[in-house]
């Protein structure tokens, strides 16, 4: 099937995306990150900053292992089609006959909702200090695996299943990472994990302790990497400012990213496996090492 131009375009904004140039607000981002990030190791080093961050671990991982708290409701969306004159969309195949010019149209303003919503829990626990890291980051996680799991659903995903859970536990470590090597690792999870969908190779479920591993890996990883990012809001003045804005920041770099990557894969699905985009060599596994910069 030849692709048509809309579709032509997506894939072109996919690449960009996946292919950013570094220009100069990026890289003054790293250099204010640098010093900050030195910072932020001497302050998580103090043992009130330990025990916020051991209480955010724990909130992440219940919330990681709860799918029911941030599933979505698949009719709801099959609904919102049919309200936009798609009337044969009932099950998640249904989708793929689509156009993505259509999906498009019905995600509509999706990220801005998500954001907005991040934006003002972000500014209530931040100004609450280290207490307020403890409940903002299971929350935050939890409202943006719910974002994912929106755009998962949208493009004919169903997150239930074990394979789109961890797809989305990795949007989640690739927008977090603040290195090339940490976003590396996580886009070849990514990719590992949208090839194979795309081929429709028959999905071997992970044993129970190894998904749970996983879970826990994943989870401590969130918890280091955003309480170390939100530390600044435990200043008060600042705290409000910096919590809500983070929140923000973080919660539009995961809509980016499931917008983009399920776009891909809804692509991949309609036409070949090869319009997939592979900046980085799929993962080998889905278990990464102790010492893999992606948990750093």
């Amino acid at each position: 099937m030849e692709l048509i131009d809309y579709d032509k375009n997506a894939l072109q904004q996919i690449h960009d995306w996946k292919n950013p140039q570094r220009g100069f607000l990026a890289k003054s981002f790293e250099l204010i990150s640098k010093p900050l990030n030195s910072a932020g190791e001497l302050v998580l080093s103090t043992p009130v900053v330990g025990e916020a961050i051991q209480s955010s671990v724990q909130g992440l991982v219940g919330v990681c292992n709860d799918a029911a708290l941030w599933s979505v409701r698949p009719e709801a969306i099959f609904e919102e089609f049919r309200n936009d004159g798609h009337i044969h969309i009932n099950h998640y195949a249904d989708i793929e006959t689509l156009r993505l010019e259509d999906i498009d149209k019905t995600v509509g303003w999706l990220a801005a909702k998500y954001k907005g919503i991040a934006l003002a829990e972000g500014a209530g626990t931040g100004m609450m200090g280290i207490a307020g890291i403890t409940i903002d980051i299971p929350t935050l996680i939890t409202l943006n695996l719910r974002a994912i799991g929106e755009y998962a659903t949208y493009y004919g995903f169903d997150i239930t299943r074990q394979e789109e859970r961890l797809f989305a536990f990795n949007i989640l470590g690739l927008s977090s990472a603040s290195s090339t090597m940490a976003k590396n690792v996580a886009m070849a999870q990514l990719v590992k994990i949208s090839q194979q969908v795309a081929k429709k190779v028959v999905w071997e479920e992970l044993e129970k302790q190894v998904f749970v591993k996983i879970i826990k890996q994943i989870a401590n990883s969130l918890g280091v990497r955003l309480t170390k990012a939100k530390l600044a809001q435990t200043i008060p003045i600042a705290g409000a400012a910096v919590g809500g804005s983070y929140n923000a920041y973080f919660t539009s770099n995961v809509c980016d990213a499931a917008y983009h990557l399920y776009r891909e894969r809804f692509l991949a699905m309609k036409y070949d496996p090869s319009v997939i985009d592979i900046t980085v060599k799929p993962a080998d596994g889905f278990l990464p090492s102790d010492g893999d910069p992606v948990f750093e």
